[in-house]
């Protein structure tokens, strides 16, 4: 009952956090989804060809892909694979929703670049499985970690036999920690030429958002686990009408959540909120976000914590999650790493904390860019990316 009682008295805290998702004037405005694929939906509308592919995990999970051969004048791509990762609460609609002088996937086609988009377990494209249906808690038994056990090496195979090409790879906020993850474990190496890494994240000790420190304390997304919840969706019938009653309290200011929860966005552009409402935010596992939320309150960044020295042996064989080591990083492996002064999830100290622990890496093969004025969102949705942030990955592409 006392654990009752606290969840109940926390509720509103996990609403806010949810709503710390959705970056809207009209915040409640759910709009219907095309259920076509991201292909036909947002990259044929634009002129482009497109093709959908189905990667299958070593665990059973079948995720969506996308390819982008040729640019906008049709003449097919004469540089290498380009893997673009998404971050958390997102799919790889993330690379499409600005116009396309501004989108980084188009960008890069049109420079050349043989474009693939991944999308994670569990978003709305990649919710397939051999055996289970997503309506399964088994479904969503899963962290970020097999992310970098299964969703990034298979994902990257594919790309790897279908081209017969080392790829680049881009990742945005959680596409970047399954990287540092991966890489750390030695694997990805053989298929990689090169990793551009915007808003880094491998520790989260000293994020800056109050939304997102307030979850982690009070052991939100611990709850909503323990309640049996194992799909976080922050679309959900019941966080909707959550969100419709206090979006209609003077007090809420509902226009600057996402600010509240990611930094003060310099350069994102409001028109495309309308069209991101008609995609994101997109469902994860509960067990993901509570991983998450063990990193911020651990300033760690380590295998998923199950609780207990027993429970940890039994999936370890230690009494204590294994830590990624981030040293391990292979020296000579060429990384881009891009972080702003404004961004409240990959803070500056944090980036510091993991730009020591690259200290021996070959400096002829870490490029690090910092950005003043940059949050969270504006590496994928800036205006002015491309300009400031997009040209120096592409200049970093060439000599890789």
């Amino acid at each position: 009952m006392a654990l009752m009682r606290k969840l109940i008295a926390t509720s509103s805290v996990v609403v806010i956090f949810l709503v710390s998702t959705v970056f809207a004037r009209n915040i409640l405005q759910i709009l219907s989804e095309n259920e076509d694929g991201i292909c036909t939906s947002m990259v044929e509308t634009q002129g482009y060809g497109c093709e959908e592919h189905k990667v299958t995990t070593d665990d059973g999970y079948i995720l969506s892909l996308q390819r982008i051969p040729k640019g906008i004048s049709g003449k097919t791509a004469t540089k290498p694979p380009v893997l673009l990762q998404h971050g958390l609460l997102m799919d790889g609609i993330t690379w499409l929703l600005s116009p396309p002088d501004e989108s980084l996937a188009f960008i890069l086609v049109d420079d050349g670049y043989d474009v693939w988009i991944a999308n994670t377990r569990g978003t709305k494209y990649s919710q397939g499985h051999i055996s289970l249906s997503s309506q399964d808690p088994a479904y969503w038994e899963w962290s970020w970690d097999e992310l970098v056990d299964f969703d990034l090496p298979a994902t990257f195979k594919y790309v790897h036999d279908q081209t017969g090409q080392k790829l680049h790879y881009v990742g945005h906020s959680l596409g970047t920690l399954i990287a540092f993850g991966a890489l750390s474990e030695n694997k990805l190496v053989d298929m990689l030429r090169s990793a551009a890494l915007l808003s880094p994240i491998a520790y989260l000790g000293q994020i800056k958002s109050p939304l997102a420190k307030s979850a982690s304390q009070d052991f939100i997304a611990e709850g909503l686990y323990w309640l049996g919840i194992h799909e976080f969706d922050p679309r959900g019938e019941a966080v909707v009408k959550l969100l419709e009653k206090i979006c209609q309290d003077p007090s809420s200011n509902c226009s600057n959540l996402m600010n509240s929860f990611t930094g003060p966005n310099c350069c994102v552009n409001s028109s495309i909120t309308d069209l991101f409402l008609e995609h994101e935010p997109q469902a994860t596992a509960t067990k993901n976000m509570v991983h998450i939320a063990q990193m911020t309150r651990k300033g760690t960044i380590e295998k998923f914590d199950y609780g207990s020295d027993e429970e940890n042996k039994k999936h370890y064989g230690q009494p204590n999650p294994p830590q990624y080591i981030m040293s391990n990083i292979p020296n000579d492996m060429p990384l881009f790493l891009a972080y702003g002064g404004k961004d409240y999830l990959s803070d500056v100290n944090d980036v510091k904390i993991l730009l020591n622990k690259l200290q021996d890496h070959d400096p002829n093969k870490l490029v690090v860019q910092y950005r003043e004025d940059y949050a969270h969102a504006d590496f994928v949705f800036g205006t002015n990316a491309k300009e400031v942030i997009y040209n120096s990955i592409m200049a970093f592409f060439k000599l890789n």
